[in-house]
């Protein structure tokens, strides 16, 4: 269990996606890059066995923001996409509608 003080601070964003390609070597993980508003960002996601790059441009996802940032396979992963695991595969979370990139998700 956590707190919610705990809770609290975690920043997480919406991002749209700018561009997506699969990293070269492996079978799951992706670069994105996102707007978060003030900011862009590149991220590395594990998704790439089940979205095709093309189909993601322009969505909307939940990132958190505030995550440190680590090298996967030598990118540079600057935040975490948050997604649903179904049978051990992503789903990604979008807002209902339309939302100005960078809004805080609470």
């Amino acid at each position: 269990m956590i707190t919610f003080d705990d809770f609290k601070k975690l920043d997480m964003r919406i991002g749209k996606i700018l561009s997506a390609e699969k990293i070269q070597g492996t079978d799951k993980l992706m670069k994105i890059d996102i707007d978060l508003g003030a900011e862009k960002r590149q991220l590395v996601a594990g998704i790439a066995d089940v979205y095709e790059p093309i189909s993601l441009i322009g969505k909307e996802i939940p990132v958190l923001i505030n995550l440190e940032q680590r090298k996967i396979r030598g990118v540079e992963s600057q935040g975490m996409i948050l997604a649903v695991d179904v049978g051990g595969k992503p789903v990604l979370l979008h807002p209902e509608r339309e939302v100005p990139p960078g809004s805080t998700v609470k």
